[in-house]
Order: structure tokens, then C-alpha cells, then sequence
């Protein structure tokens, strides 16, 4: 059968979104540890706030843009289904690259922060509905949580700072130019970020259709990964760049900030509150609470996440994905394999993780845990 012809301008616009999505993803690094260091406060809290924040605005778009046309309920999937892939694919895929190393802090506090936030989602969601009152309370707790970060972060060891700026030979407090300087940088790595994501998955979309694959799978796979592009871009340029605390800081950042800024947001300026539908409830919630408490073993062991495990979690954002296909074809099977991927498969790799941690725990009591110490030395405490 003669393939069909695939418009130029579509792999112009494709290939110069990748150029974007690269690009923006240097710049961003680079500007975001180059402000750290200006600012004099931790690289891990600007991953936390800027660069989680600033990779998180088409989720917040979406929800803003779904509560004025009358439908906040395509937030609350849009928040969980971007959760689920921040962790799964976004720290798989970045992982799969080079692993991933994290700092004692990020174990110790921003983890276990990301799993209460899933936990307190599932539990407004038991209600059948999120309305105008609990999306105060979210947002309330998102500007708590950025002040802490901020004030603690002006405490931490001088070693953290000193680290980057004999990288970039810049020094904490160069001035307001230099700031103003960085944070530019750091927006226009954001804007590339952004618009170089939707050329590609606009040229996908464009490629895909022209070559006769149903729009289902197109929707279920090149749309769902284009959303995460921003902060898979920025995790693995990140993670090459030797940027740990950017890198992870991201993807927990993007998390939390998903659950407190999107979802809290949306419900606060939402004329209805938000329902809750019951194969959401059934299957996406309990899979993004599993996928967030699966971190905690995964980044104690080490305090890295690596390419085997990279590879677990990967294995099953594409379990989810055949969810998804099934769901939307209308299987009947959908309702057990949903069942199956989160009564089965994620404790059972919630059982194999708990037994990685042991083992690490017991190698570290007997004297093997010098380089899981080695790893967090660097972290404010």
C-alpha cells in the first residue's frame, strides 16, 4: 500500500519544535541554577518553584480555560493524568537517560509533601465533588509552602551556593541587573519550553492523521506525552547537566504544584464544583497516589532513581496507556484491567521496592551506606 505523502511544512514545524524544546530546556537550566545562586538561595527551591511552576502553566491554562467554559471537571483529570505521567514517564524517561540523583531533603520532606498532596486529593475527591471552599484551602497551601521554601532555603550551607557559582562564576547577590538578567533567561527557556512542546505535538498530530492512524491513538499518545515534554525536556537536560536538584525538584515540584495551584485555582474560581467521575475515582486517583508513594522506596535506595527502575516505571505508564486505549474503544475489559493495574501490578511492585529499601537500609546500617550519605551531604538540612 502507498504511504501517503507527509506535508513539508508539517516536519518543518515538527523538527523546528524540537529545536525549540531543546533549546528552551538549555536555557531554562541555565538561567534557573545561574538565579539560584543571585538570589542566594538553593537550586532545589527554584526547581521547586520556578521551574515546577513555569512547566505546570499549560495544566493551569487548561484548568483556568475549562472553568470558564463551564467544564472544571477536565481539570481534575487533566491534574491527575498529569501527575501520573510526571512520575511515571517524566522520572522514568529521565532516568532511562542517566540516572537520576537526588538530595536527603527531597527524600526527607518534598517526597512524602507530594504523597500527602495526592493522598488529600483522593480524600476531597471520596465526596463525589471539589468545590469553591477546599480550592481556597489548596491555594492557601501552595503560598504557605512557597514562603517556607523560600525562608528555609536562605538558611541553607553556604557549600550549595558555593557549588554553583564556581560553576557558572557568578556570586550570590551580584545585583539587580544580573537577577533581572537570569530571570529573563529563565523565561524565555519557559516560552520555548511551551511553544517548542506544541509545534511538535501539533506536527505529530498533523503526521499521524495524514498517514491514516486512528485519532484515538493519537490522542491516547503523541497529545498525552506532548504534555509532558516541558518537563521531560527539562528533567533530562537537567540530569545531564548534573543539575540533581533542578532535575528531581521538577518533577515533585510540578506534583504539588499541579495538586495546590491547578486544581485549587480551578475550584476556587469555578462557577459548579468540580465532579468527581467514578472511573476516575476508580482507577486514575488510586493509580497517582501509588505512583507517588512508589517514590519514596525508589529514591531511599541510593537516593537516585536508575535505569531499572526507570524502566519499571515506564513499564507501567505504558500498562496505563493500554488502560486508556481500552477505555476509550469501549472494551469491556477496561473495568478489570484498571482493577488488576491497581489491585495487582502496583503492590506488587510497591512489595519489591519496600524490599529494595530493606536492603538498602541494612547494607547502610552494616556500614554500607557511605555513598547514600555521600549523596544528601550537599542538601540543606
Amino acid at each position: 500500500r502507498r504511504i501517503p505523502a507527509v506535508d513539508p511544512l508539517t516536519l518543518v514545524l515538527f523538527v523546528v519544535g524540537l529545536v525549540a524544546l531543546v533549546a528552551g530546556a538549555e536555557i531554562l537550566v541555565r538561567g534557573a541554577s545561574r538565579l539560584a545562586t543571585e538570589l542566594g538561595v538553593s537550586p532545589l527551591v527554584v526547581g521547586l518553584t520556578v521551574v515546577a511552576f513555569g512547566t505546570s502553566a499549560p495544566e493551569l491554562a487548561v484548568g483556568v480555560s475549562s472553568a470558564f467554559a463551564g467544564q472544571p471537571d477536565i481539570a481534575l483529570g487533566n491534574v491527575v493524568g498529569s501527575n501520573i505521567a510526571n512520575i511515571l514517564l517524566v522520572l522514568g524517561v529521565a532516568a532511562l537517560v542517566t540516572p537520576v540523583v537526588c538530595g536527603a531533603r527531597v527524600v526527607r520532606r518534598e517526597v512524602p509533601l507530594m504523597i500527602a498532596a495526592s493522598a488529600l486529593l483522593w480524600l476531597m475527591a471520596l465526596g463525589g465533588q471539589i468545590d469553591r471552599l477546599e480550592g481556597i484551602l489548596l491555594v492557601a497551601g501552595i503560598v504557605a509552602y512557597t514562603a517556607y521554601l523560600v525562608r528555609s532555603s536562605r538558611r541553607a550551607a553556604a557549600a550549595v551556593r558555593a557549588e554553583f557559582a564556581a560553576e557558572f562564576g557568578v556570586g550570590a547577590g551580584s545585583g539587580p541587573r544580573a537577577v533581572a538578567a537570569n530571570l529573563g533567561l529563565t523565561g524565555v527557556g519557559l516560552v520555548l519550553l511551551v511553544v517548542g512542546a506544541a509545534w511538535i505535538v501539533d506536527g505529530a498530530v498533523a503526521m499521524a492523521t495524514s498517514l491514516g492512524i486512528p485519532e484515538i491513538v493519537v490522542g491516547l499518545t503523541v497529545v498525552a506525552v506532548g504534555t509532558s515534554l516541558p518537563e521531560i525536556a527539562t528533567s533530562v537536560m537537567a540530569g545531564l547537566r548534573g543539575h540533581r536538584d533542578i532535575a528531581v525538584g521538577n518533577v515533585v515540584g510540578s506534583c504539588i504544584f499541579n495538586v495546590f495551584m491547578v486544581l485549587g485555582v480551578t475550584a476556587t474560581i469555578a462557577p459548579a464544583p468540580i465532579l468527581v467521575s467514578p472511573a476516575l475515582l476508580a482507577v486514575d486517583v488510586p493509580l497517582m497516589v501509588a505512583a507517588a508513594i512508589a517514590c519514596l522506596p525508589i529514591l531511599y535506595t541510593g537516593y537516585r532513581v536508575d535505569r531499572r527502575e526507570g524502566i519499571l516505571l515506564l513499564g507501567f505508564y505504558v500498562a496505563y496507556l493500554v488502560y486508556l486505549v481500552f477505555v476509550a474503544l469501549g472494551e469491556p475489559v477496561a473495568d478489570g484491567f484498571g482493577q488488576a493495574l491497581v489491585l495487582g501490578a502496583v503492590p506488587l511492585a510497591g512489595i519489591v521496592l519496600a524490599g529494595l529499601a530493606l536492603r538498602e537500609w541494612l547494607a547502610s546500617r552494616g556500614g554500607g551506606g557511605a555513598d547514600r550519605a555521600s549523596a544528601g551531604s550537599t542538601d540543606e538540612r
